[in-house]
């Protein structure tokens, strides 16, 4: 789709949404670091499980579990928010990094569903009470997380930046078309956030990553706006140009799994290859292959 992203943070994890390898991957500079000290997840308390879904919708629990090796999702529900997500989980990562929220200096959010589309980044370090520092959603769908990761190690790198809180959440529920067996299995919510913290450039846990983005894929995997919003061409019985409300809505997750499918197995060994070459790592050297399912 928009992103092909990969990364080496002490073992390999990697996050992939894109194009063929071809942009230029940046090399490992000796300097300032960051390491992850911290982590920590919430879930919704509803779980949805595929023999539920079997009443919806012509399929089962094996034909699920088989093709793509989820039984279970969590649902939001009630007044549960993905804000109230990202607090929950960040929290738990603040208190395995022992890291006060006063010392945090940045607040990624990496979302494509937030509740507030102007940003939820800053409803996060409110309730969190962060308050001395700066927050912002990032989007970039599926590859938000590594993303954020790398974003957040680059304003370490730079300097200023000693504490970032990483959060990946969304709440793709709300964009499910529950009618839609090949997309209502595939989707639940929940949030996950890690904190980074600055280091020796020798103690530095990213060792490598390669980024790419290709939006031809994207006619294959969207959630698109529905309608312009645009200012008609109308007019009063006065003369005064009419502007009649226009209320834009999202449409529910489009997707061609085959075509996902093929970009899968294409791109995402390339992608892990590039990672371990950026990072000096072979396949034998790998403990754990961290894949976005």
């Amino acid at each position: 789709r928009r992103f092909s992203v990969k990364c080496a943070m002490s073992e390999v994890v990697r996050e992939a949404e894109g194009a063929s390898p071809s942009a230029h991957t940046p090399r490992r500079v000796v300097g300032r670091g960051s390491k992850l000290i911290g982590s920590g997840s919430a879930v919704p308390k509803l779980l949805v499980s595929n023999d539920d879904l079997s009443k919806l919708v012509d399929t089962s629990d094996e034909w699920i579990s088989v093709r793509t090796g989820i039984r279970n999702r969590r649902i939001l529900s009630g007044d549960e928010t993905l804000t109230g997500l990202a607090v929950e989980s960040s929290r738990k990562a603040l208190e395995m990094a022992k890291v006060k929220p006063e010392d945090v200096h940045l607040v990624l959010m990496c979302t494509s569903s937030p509740d507030d589309l102007f940003g939820s980044a800053p409803q996060v370090q409110r309730d969190l009470g962060c308050t001395n520092a700066l927050a912002f959603d990032i989007t970039a769908a599926c590859s938000g997380f590594v993303l954020g990761l790398i974003t957040a190690t680059r304003f370490i790198k730079g300097g200023g930046y000693e504490n970032i809180l990483v959060i990946g959440a969304d709440a793709l529920s709300r964009y499910v078309d529950w009618t839609d067996r090949g997309t209502c299995i595939l989707f639940g919510d929940a949030a996950g956030a890690v904190l980074l913290q600055a280091a020796d450039g020798h103690e530095d846990g990213l060792l490598g990553f390669d980024l790419h983005s290709d939006g031809q894929g994207q006619k294959h995997l969207s959630v698109s706006v529905n309608g312009s919003g645009a200012v008609k061409d109308a007019a009063s019985s006065n003369g005064a140009a009419l502007v009649p409300p226009s209320t834009a809505s999202y449409s529910c997750v489009q997707m061609n799994g085959k075509e996902v499918f093929r970009f899968a197995v294409r791109c995402v060994p390339q992608a892990i290859e590039a990672a371990m070459e950026e990072a000096g790592l072979t396949a034998s050297h790998l403990d754990w292959l961290l894949l976005h399912q």
